[in-house]
């Protein structure tokens, strides 16, 4: 085809390999509740969802938050966060998939929004860091898009090219930070945004993980 080195992939954490869908909700709602929000639900929290993630309460509130309402919503959100993530799991089939791609020959990295301190240890935890080659959580204030970091991780990698990588994830922002880079992106409907905001992207949606690999297969061949 006339592409050189080897087929990359860069994973999401949150909401794809790492399935921690109903730790994000309930912190949601605590957030929410901060400010005399009603709890909404998995279905709402999908067809709602977005970044920046203050324009998500912006959607809910009719209004942005306020500097202040934004810096206690955001500390709310990440202690329940914390709180509650240790009853999360990998997402299933994530273990042998990364065994898989990687015993293929091929390289794959972990690049989140997630805080860098708090994502390493967890990866590690799960006894999987051996299989990427990198990984990244987000340094500096939440919220933002994924993007400009996503620049900076390609950067960081030897060997990988941009046209041959592939960024999975559940977010309509992962796929806008591939194609930032000019990488290609499969979208995953198992986390944070439902089929339908994902299709607006104009990248491949799929229903499992093992439905996204096989994806990336096809387009970094």
């Amino acid at each position: 085809m006339g592409k050189h080195g080897t087929a990359h992939i860069v994973w999401d954490w949150n909401g794809t390999l790492f399935h921690d869908t109903d730790a994000v909700i309930g912190a949601t709602n605590a957030a929410f509740a901060e400010l005399g929000l009603a709890p909404i639900t998995l279905a709402q929290y999908r067809q709602l969802y977005c970044v920046p993630v203050p324009r998500f309460y912006e959607r809910l509130l009719g209004r942005l938050p306020t500097d202040a309402e934004w810096a206690v919503m955001d500390e709310i959100f990440h202690r329940y966060y914390a709180e509650h993530r240790v009853a999360c799991e990998l997402a299933v089939g994530a273990r042998e998939l990364l065994a898989g791609w990687q015993s293929a020959g091929r390289s794959q990295s972990i690049l989140s929004m997630y805080g860098h301190a708090d994502l390493v240890p967890l990866v590690r935890g799960f006894g999987i860091e051996p299989h990427f080659v990198r990984v990244d959580g987000r340094t500096g204030p939440s919220g933002g898009s994924k993007a400009e970091h996503m620049v900076r991780h390609l950067g960081a990698l030897t060997g990988v090219e941009a046209a041959r990588t592939v960024v999975i994830g559940d977010a309509a922002d992962d796929a806008i930070a591939a194609l930032h880079v000019g990488a290609l992106a499969v979208l995953y409907t198992g986390g944070s945004h439902g089929r339908a905001s994902l299709e607006e992207v104009g990248v491949p949606v799929v229903d499992s993980l093992a439905e996204a690999v096989a994806e990336a297969e096809r387009l970094a061949a």
